[in-house]
């Protein structure tokens, strides 16, 4: 005869997944920026027009490291969910939407390639959306916990066609990856 997990058995098995998961995507997160130069003082994104609704530099650090915490979480939800139908396709696309993510930094910042960077977080958009999905079925709390992720990115992939539009020669589409401004 098997025996259930009781609730805290549940809840210990979660809190172990969680205390690998969440460290791994805020180390990896952390990383891509690193890497990509993500930082208040790099010269090529210091130099650009900045959209009205950019918030304060400070806001960025912050809240990705929010949403890489609740990332984590939703992570350790869904793979501690044994049993679960559709538990390792959830995984599956967490991984995917996780890379993708972590590719958009690089091009933006350090590649300069802003229209490449559109169709990057585009592609998040609509792979975070499936990740979202296939966790619903798998731990609603899993799924909500990526919602505040869903709408920040949105909210990014706004900025980064404003940025674009606001400086059409600093995109390094163009090969030179330079932009010069000129202030009279």
């Amino acid at each position: 005869m098997q025996q259930l997990a009781s609730n805290a058995q549940l809840r210990a098995v979660i809190l172990r997944w969680t205390l690998f998961t969440v460290p791994l995507c805020l180390g990896l997160g952390f990383l891509s920026a690193r890497a990509s130069g993500s930082v208040p003082d790099n010269a090529w994104f210091a130099m650009l027009d900045k959209p009205a609704l950019y918030p304060p530099p400070v806001v960025f650090p912050i809240v990705w490291s929010i949403l890489y915490v609740l990332m984590g979480i939703a992570l350790a939800l869904i793979v501690a969910a044994r049993g679960a139908r559709g538990r390792w396709l959830a995984v599956v696309a967490f991984a995917g939407q996780l890379a993708i993510n972590l590719s958009w930094s690089p091009v933006f910042f350090a590649m300069h390639r802003m229209t490449l960077a559109l169709s990057i977080i585009v592609a998040l958009i609509v792979v975070l959306g499936v990740t979202i999905a296939l966790a619903w079925r798998v731990r609603r709390m899993a799924a909500a916990l990526l919602l505040p992720y869903l709408v920040w990115v949105c909210f990014a992939s706004f900025l980064n066609l404003q940025f674009l539009q606001m400086n059409p020669g600093a995109d390094g589409a163009d090969g030179s990856g330079a932009a010069v401004r000129v202030q009279l």
